[in-house]
């Protein structure tokens, strides 16, 4: 999984806007297509109506909102597939914590194994950090990876670039017109 310039500092300011709450949202991708969906963090109402349930409010733990879930399970069945999951860190570090491990195991198994967590530490509403952590199957854990490394190379680049050209294209009939 690679991730856009664009698309890091598209996380980073979610992070800024949502601070001092956590941000969330995933990256889909289907064959050329990419959907950065940013979504709603509903932890603080969960905290409201059961904070014994829920002892941690939005500042220090996320909960995407269903109705963003019900989003990211249709586009699922349209074919992407989650690339990469994120989330802030509120003054704290950028690390994958105990509760990020969990809440990404289901029976001790990362339910989606393929996808890259990110997080971002923001602190005093800076974005200071960033870091990516990828399933090992070796490790049996959740493992940093370099950000540099993720950057797209000289092909990934021209094919997006290229895909982004052909759905311009698409969007214009003979003479010149714009289809709306």
């Amino acid at each position: 999984m690679t991730l856009t310039p664009r698309e890091l500092d598209a996380i980073r300011r979610h992070a800024v806007e949502e601070y001092p709450r956590e941000s969330c949202g995933v990256l889909l991708v289907r064959d050329g297509s990419r959907r950065l969906v940013r979504c709603r963090n509903v932890q603080d109402a969960l905290h409201a109506r059961d904070p014994v349930r829920h002892p941690r409010d939005a500042r220090t733990a996320y909960f995407i909102d269903p109705a963003d879930l019900l989003r990211i399970g249709r586009l699922e069945t349209e074919g992407f597939a989650v690339a990469a999951i994120y989330h802030s860190h509120v003054d704290a570090g950028a690390y994958f914590s105990p509760a990020d491990r969990q809440r990404a195991l289901l029976d001790g198994e990362p339910m989606y194994p393929d996808a890259t967590y990110l997080v971002t530490a923001v602190l005093g509403g800076r974005a200071e950090a960033t870091a990516a952590f990828r399933w090992s199957q070796e490790a049996r854990d959740f493992v940093a990876v370099d950000l540099a490394r993720a950057a797209w190379a000289w092909h990934e680049r021209a094919a997006h670039l290229a895909g982004r050209a052909w759905q311009r294209l698409g969007q214009f009939v003979p003479g010149g017109k714009r289809v709306p």
